[in-house]
């Protein structure tokens, strides 16, 4: 199934955050920041916290949240 296919509609993933990698533990199309809450879609996930286990939408919401968790959980 694809998002041209009828009916298709997106459902949020669950990872778990590895370094450089991730591993997909319910598929779907798209994780939360989770600073924003922002959607982002698996093919634009770049940055995640491997302690915290959570993805961020961007370079400024992962270094935001680096200021504001430090390093570890």
């Amino acid at each position: 199934m694809n998002i041209f296919d009828k009916g298709f509609s997106p459902a949020e993933a669950t990872l778990r955050y590895l370094d450089g990698d991730y591993v997909v533990l319910k598929p779907g199309t798209f994780v939360r920041c989770a600073i924003s809450g922002k959607p982002i879609p698996l093919d634009e996930l770049f940055y995640w916290s491997v302690d915290r286990q959570e993805p961020y939408a961007d370079a400024v919401t992962a270094h935001t949240a680096f200021e504001r968790f430090g390093r570890g959980a």
